[in-house]
């Protein structure tokens, strides 16, 4: 099993087991050169958001990716957690249903968007 596939498991075993609801991943090979995989999760409160993003730095700290951040770290219903090769969003509820990025990013992208 390859690196990022291994800590995409280690990733969503983290948010599972701390809690988090509705863990769906996205494969972004062949959609965006931003990164390979999305993981995207929901938190019950500002508090809960904070501390599941929180376990998800450390996570990808302990696993060698030592430059990853936390963005929106002063939003209390978004978080967005860059681990280069895969990026983690965790979201209140309600701001997830907002911006649907589930369907975003799993529709299929034609071949001529995807270079763009």
């Amino acid at each position: 099993m390859d690196k990022i596939s291994n800590l995409k498991k280690i990733i969503i075993n983290t948010l599972d087991s701390n809690k988090a609801l509705d863990i769906v991943s996205i494969d972004l090979k062949n959609k965006s050169s931003m990164a390979d995989h999305m993981i995207i999760a929901s938190g019950t409160s500002s508090r809960h958001i904070q501390a599941l993003s929180e376990q998800v730095l450390e996570k990808f700290k302990n696993n060698g990716i030592t430059n990853c951040k936390i963005e929106g770290k002063d939003s209390s219903d978004w978080k967005l957690i860059d681990g280069i090769d895969l990026i983690v969003h965790i979201f209140n509820p309600e701001k997830r249903k907002f911006y649907e990025l589930e369907k975003i990013w799993s529709e299929l992208i034609p071949k001529e968007k995807v270079i763009i």
